[in-house]
């Protein structure tokens, strides 16, 4: 079994502008794709775990998803970056996409997301991270068994509040950084 860290999209690895569906929406954040690789070099297997409810409000389709996830991962093996496994969820129980209205257990933060990740390449969840902009993220990982939970990003302040558990830094660079100097086990 393998270490991992997961990983929430929207917030954590690229800019927030609410759901982000297109090419035109997707920015890396700073610093993201070097400290993707610096935790790939770490010998961590790297795991994107993403709800993507505008699928389900009908703002974009699971192919405009997968278009953007196609140039996501060639801009972070360009690095040696890329995610070894992409998990999504596109369903929300108040759709307006009635295929993918439902209340699933795959949505954050239920843990189904995790599970599959944990079965499909072999992951050691109490030896793994998770990092997310949401409480919801973290609740969903500690649920698969990780405990090991750091919050990052622009919601820190409010999120932080509702989990006090939670490691706490600015983004994504600063968390790897605490990581790869021992600071988290």
């Amino acid at each position: 079994m393998q270490k991992a860290v997961f990983l929430d999209r929207d917030g954590v690895i690229n800019r927030d502008y609410g759901y982000v569906g297109t090419l035109e929406r997707f920015e890396f954040l700073p610093g993201v794709k070097e400290a993707l690789a610096e935790l790939k070099a770490m010998g961590y297997k790297t795991v994107l775990v993403t709800n993507q409810s505008g699928i389900a409000r009908g703002l974009y389709t699971v192919d405009d998803f997968h278009t953007v996830n196609y140039f996501m991962q060639g801009q972070l093996d360009m690095v040696g970056a890329k995610f070894d496994g992409v998990y999504f969820c596109p369903h929300h129980p108040k759709a307006t996409v009635a295929q993918f209205r439902c209340d699933c257990t795959c949505r954050k933060p239920k843990s189904e997301m995790f599970n599959w990740a944990k079965d499909e390449l072999d992951i050691d969840m109490s030896d793994s991270i998770m990092i997310g902009d949401h409480v919801t993220d973290l609740q969903a990982a500690a649920g698969a068994g990780i405990k090991t939970l750091i919050l990052v990003g622009e919601h820190i302040e409010t999120e932080s509040k509702l989990m006090s558990s939670a490691l706490v830094f600015k983004d994504l660079v600063e968390a790897v950084a605490a990581i790869k100097a021992g600071q988290i086990a």
